[in-house]
């Protein structure tokens, strides 16, 4: 005699709907807000916060991602997953404007493109006059092999 299994659920529906929503990222329009110059020289330097990775000092601003160290922000901007949020943010987002002309008030204009570049590590020495103090590592590089070739 066989058993007939017993369906106490219907669908877990509500618990996928519960994990998308603890799990989501900053839209593409937040992001571009961020892109501006004073809320993105915020978001680079940062007050130490212990709750968030990295005590909040190593960001992606396009990714809106915390890192633990520079290494792992670096090789953050090496992923795919980095390199296809740039290729987003290209795009103007979506504005009013853009809306009501496609309603009819305005012009057809096309969106427009823009560069967006990797965000650059400030990993640069400031002495105090305020100059930047080079690596000397690549100095003595050239050293070595200019020593060899004599």
């Amino acid at each position: 005699m066989t058993y007939k299994r017993k369906k106490y659920h219907h669908g877990d529906t509500h618990l996928k709907r519960r994990w998308r929503l603890r799990n989501r990222k900053k839209d593409l329009d937040e992001i571009d807000s961020d892109l501006k110059e004073e809320n993105a020289e915020k978001l680079l330097n940062q007050n130490v916060d212990l709750d968030l990775p990295g005590a909040a000092q190593h960001y992606c601003l396009h990714c809106a991602r915390y890192f633990i160290d520079e290494q792992a922000l670096s090789e953050h901007f090496k992923t795919k997953v980095h390199k296809r949020r740039l290729k987003a943010l290209e795009l103007e987002p979506y504005s009013i404007e853009e809306s009501e002309r496609a309603a009819g008030h305005g012009n057809f204009k096309f969106p427009s493109k823009r560069k967006i570049v990797t965000q650059n590590n400030n990993t640069d020495v400031i002495d105090k006059d305020g100059d930047v103090v080079l690596d000397d590592s690549t100095e003595s590089k050239k050293k070595k092999i200019d020593e060899d070739d004599t």
